[in-house]
């Protein structure tokens, strides 16, 4: 759908950051960027059973900022566009007011206007505005053979955690409420995405919402490199979970999604400074594999080389 789309388009001229990207820009002069990102919240498709009005607004915002934060670029403003079902009540958009400035302002911005209308199911469309210099915006084209892999956390959690919500399972309390809260309660890792772009040492980055193999895949396709993984990043109340209900860890780490960590690929010699810069906002970065010439996304363990899949949650697929 989105090649068809592009194919329709006229191409703006130099444009600074291409399409396929987290995030869009255009030039405002003096080599800076004006950075854009927007994107939209359906009730049906993203909003799981428990979670509230006012925990929805703030997935909405967690979803944009996310992007930025893959980017290294701070968010100043947003606009809200609102598609509400006839039926909605005061209470009902006081609490998504409330979730969507909560959010705004937990990473420093504001929500400066937007739009309402009335729709079939309840849609939260957000359009997020920052500013950047152009050389200082990690892309996720850059990626070099040897670089160092590596994210910001842990995954498995919020995949483990839908399962929890959407089939009602009875869990141990302290293992139901970190994976569930997850899921209700995201976080995204601007503060590590600042402090990684400032350290210079990332060469390609990206944000991990559509799951940790989809996003390997995006970012090699756009580097032109391969993956191979040593190590897979899977929390351990993930495979608790896993283990208790017979699933798959690895099936929750690799093809899970909305888990909002960041995907970087860091070079070698700055592989001790990327570290301290995301220690230094109380951050960590899990190494996890290695950039490749060979353009696969393999994971290697006990000796053997596994193909990671292109897989991922999309919409409009079973």
């Amino acid at each position: 759908m989105i090649q068809i789309i592009q194919s329709h388009l006229d191409l703006m001229p130099e444009m600074p950051i291409p399409f396929g990207d987290d995030v869009s820009a255009c030039s405002i002069g003096n080599r800076n960027l004006a950075i854009l990102k927007t994107d939209m919240l359906v009730s049906k498709t993203d909003v799981p059973p428990s979670m509230t009005l006012w925990q929805a607004a703030r997935k909405a915002v967690v979803m944009n900022i996310s992007d930025f934060a893959a980017k290294g670029v701070k968010p100043r403003a947003m606009l809200v566009s609102l598609g509400l079902p006839k039926d909605v009540g005061e209470k009902d958009v006081e609490e998504l007011a409330k979730g969507l400035n909560a959010g705004a302002r937990e990473y420093g911005a504001y929500v400066i206007g937007g739009d309402t209308g009335e729709a079939s199911d309840l849609i939260i469309s957000l359009s997020l505005f920052g500013t950047a210099a152009k050389s200082e915006v990690m892309l996720r084209r850059g990626a070099k053979p040897g670089d160092v892999l590596a994210v910001t956390g842990l995954f498995g959690k919020t995949p483990a955690g839908l399962k929890i919500l959407l089939h009602s399972l009875n869990v141990e309390e302290k293992l139901r409420k970190v994976l569930v809260d997850s899921v209700l309660l995201p976080r995204a890792r601007l503060k590590e995405g600042l402090a990684l772009r400032r350290s210079k040492a990332v060469s390609a980055a990206i944000d991990s919402s559509d799951g940790l193999a989809w996003s390997l895949h995006e970012i090699a396709r756009a580097s032109d490199v391969g993956f191979t993984v040593n190590l897979l990043p899977i929390a351990s109340e993930a495979e608790r979970f896993a283990e208790d209900y017979n699933f798959d860890p690895a099936e929750f780490a690799l093809y899970g999604g909305e888990e909002y960590e960041l995907i970087l690929t860091v070079k070698p010699s700055l592989w001790s400074a990327a570290e301290k810069a995301a220690r230094r906002v109380k951050g960590r970065l899990l190494r996890i594999g290695t950039a490749t010439a060979e353009k696969t996304v393999l994971f290697k363990t006990n000796g053997k080389k596994i193909v990671i899949q292109p897989r991922g949650y999309e919409h409009f697929k079973a």
